[in-house]
């Protein structure tokens, strides 16, 4: 099996996969091995969560990392999916004069970046905005 095709096949690579606790039924992203609301262990069990949540606050980046220099400006907001849990993610696809909190998203899953000239390249998830119908 070739390298790129091992870390597709890895379930939670290309997914939102946290865990749901059987005790306390809050569901947790990034998965964890005990529920920090019940302090159980043992019943945490997989769960992909839904794609989708709201903007609950957003900054406009303009100085950037080094060697991340060619985004600026992008978006940073906090999301909070459906299903409950909060993520970070750049939110893409539009810009600051077009984002509100509130604005609903979708998850989708882009390339953040390679190692080396020919190295794997890594995937990660960012936010775009749902067109208001």
């Amino acid at each position: 099996m070739g390298v790129p095709r091992f870390w597709r096949e890895i379930p939670s690579r290309y997914n939102l996969i946290g865990v749901k606790c059987g005790n306390c039924n809050k569901i947790l992203f990034p998965p964890r091995f005990i529920c920090p609301h019940c302090r159980r262990t043992g019943k945490l069990e997989p769960y992909k969560l839904k794609p989708k949540g709201k903007v609950l606050s957003y900054t406009v980046i303009h100085v950037a990392a080094q060697g991340f220099e060619r985004m600026v400006p992008y978006i940073l907001g906090i999301i909070e999916l459906e299903d409950g849990p909060r993520i970070m993610a750049q939110i893409t696809d539009c810009d600051e004069k077009e984002i509100n909190i509130g604005d609903e998203v979708e998850i989708i899953f882009r390339k953040m970046g390679e190692e080396g000239k020919e190295g794997v390249i890594y995937y990660g998830f960012k936010a775009r905005k749902i067109p208001k119908s």
